[in-house]
């Protein structure tokens, strides 16, 4: 993973388009002297290749070292304030924001009847495009005018206000239980990924089940129903049960496609449907369709109906990289595949301010499964060995896990006997320590010790055996997992036909198709 620069101005400056730095000229310049310091500053940092603060006090005049905190405070907040302007006629956010901010300057100016105006518009904009926080806000503002100022505009103005509080504080609620119980399960799933046992399962499904029971789903709102959407879409993904999770990941696309606003307002909520959608496809293993999603999700990517941003581009290139890959996983193109990897890293070093470190190393288990399937063992170790010696194995502990298990593989195919002998005490310690030892793991691990001891002659009797027990491992409650990270089936069936990996998931691909 690229190096991030710490300072936080740096990053800021780095990230803004030519438009965007145009437009923090013409702003700064209009309000202070072209050669003011904090522009100086800015133009220092623009052409700077990295954060130096020593080159930094040489290119601005007079700039002394005591002065640089106080300048670079007042830099950022300007760069802010500026792209606040550029960006406010494509938020709908920060243009409620702003209404409610005029209609405070006219209240504490006692233009009382003005700042009611402001908020009933701005109201009716917030109900329109369901922002309820946004919409709380203004009640509250609009309650604190009226308990200050009789208006006589409206008869029964308090129970009306009252009852659109109420009302309001009711979806906030619904809204805030959902929402909050989606991040949870998304927390659960990025530590610990699948349920690995019955109680896992049983643990997962309780809290699930108590936390939907507790909302009245009869009166839910679109904001309130995509997420309902989204939380059975992680729990489902949580508890292995894909069928589920395409069946809500369907329905959480689809009710953007019935309220094209949506579409509009959360861009990003949209991408990441598709891209929980195109997983679950993935799973169950359904091609075609698979690969329709995956035309629509580049489509809405080159043509959003909303401005483009960095954070749409760079979920884009995420969840487009990601499904391109799977895509050569079910179809067995591995040969293929490669052809990625390249344009992948220069994406990755592109992003690598704003992709999360657990993103880099699902990209480094997929390139690794790549070459692993391509039978390039040396190239699938070398991105396996990023995984491994990253330095929080509790981020993404499945990825740890199953990462030094497709590594001891890959060198037994390479024939590393010893690396192989001296490894597997220390992946079977691991994986005790991480409370991930499950029968798979179990049974490869103890197949690969072995193997020193098996003659040639026996060696692919040795492969059918561990093939026939793999099988019926997956036909058990809990135990599908390890297969979703790692076709050993499909490994094991090209060593027993002495044939490639790829070919065997071909021949597979092409008789489903029949």
């Amino acid at each position: 993973m690229a190096n991030q620069p710490n300072d936080h101005l740096y990053q800021l400056i780095k990230s803004l388009t030519k438009s965007e730095k145009r437009g923090f000229k013409i702003y700064a310049t209009r309000t202070s002297n072209a050669d003011a310091k904090f522009i100086q500053l800015f133009d220092a940092l623009d052409k700077a290749e990295g954060y130096d603060e020593e080159v930094v006090l040489k290119k601005v005049k007079g700039l002394q070292k005591k002065q640089i905190s106080n300048l670079k405070a007042h830099l950022y907040k300007q760069i802010l304030v500026s792209l606040r302007l550029i960006t406010i006629n494509h938020s709908i956010d920060i243009e409620l924001r702003e209404q409610i901010d005029y209609a405070r300057i006219l209240y504490n100016k006692g233009l009382y009847k003005q700042s009611l105006k402001v908020l009933d518009k701005t109201k009716t904009v917030a109900q329109q495009n369901h922002r309820m926080v946004l919409l709380y806000d203004v009640l509250i503002f609009e309650k604190i005018i009226e308990s200050q100022y009789i208006t006589r505009s409206l008869k029964n103005r308090a129970d009306e206000l009252i009852s659109q509080t109420d009302t309001t504080l009711d979806a906030l609620s619904r809204y805030n239980v959902l929402s909050n119980l989606a991040l949870r399960l998304y927390g659960i799933y990025i530590k610990a990924g699948h349920v690995r046992n019955e109680k896992d399962f049983n643990n997962i499904e309780s809290f699930f089940k108590s936390q939907i029971t507790s909302v009245d789903q009869t009166k839910l709102g679109l904001f309130e129903q995509h997420y309902l959407n989204v939380s059975y879409a992680w729990y489902s993904l949580i508890v292995q049960d894909f069928l589920l999770q395409y069946r809500y990941a369907q329905k959480w696309v689809d009710l953007f496609n019935k309220n094209p606003q949506m579409l509009e307002l959360e861009p990003i909520w949209y991408i990441k449907g598709l891209h929980v959608l195109l997983e679950a496809l993935f799973v169950l293993g359904h091609k075609e369709k698979h690969d329709e999603v995956v035309q629509k999700l580049e489509e809405f990517i080159r043509n959003p109906p909303t401005r483009s941003n960095e954070n749409l581009e760079t979920l884009g290139f995420m969840y487009s990289y990601t499904s391109k890959i799977n895509s050569h996983f079910m179809g067995g193109t591995f040969d293929e595949g490669l052809a990625l990897i390249p344009e992948l890293n220069e994406e990755l070093d592109k992003f690598s301010e704003k992709v999360d470190p657990h993103r880099v190393l699902v990209f480094y288990y997929k390139i690794a499964c790549l070459y692993f399937g391509a039978g390039d063992n040396n190239n699938a170790i070398k991105y396996l060995s990023k995984i491994i010696n990253y330095p929080d194995p509790h981020l993404r502990e499945d990825l740890h896990c199953f990462a030094r298990i497709l590594n001891l593989i890959a060198h037994f195919e390479l024939g590393n006997q010893t690396h192989v002998e001296y490894q597997v005490r220390s992946v079977y310690r691991f994986l005790r320590k991480m409370n991930d030892l499950n029968m798979v793991q179990e049974e490869v691990l103890k197949f690969i010790r072995n193997m020193g001891n098996v003659n040639q002659g026996n060696l692919k009797n040795e492969f059918i055996s561990l093939h026939d027990r793999l099988l019926e491992i997956n036909k058990m409650n809990f135990q599908k997992r390890p297969f979703l990270y790692l076709d050993i089936i499909s490994w094991l069936e090209s060593k027993i036909e002495n044939k490639s990996v790829q070919d065997i998931i071909k021949a597979k691909y092409t008789a489903s198709k029949r």
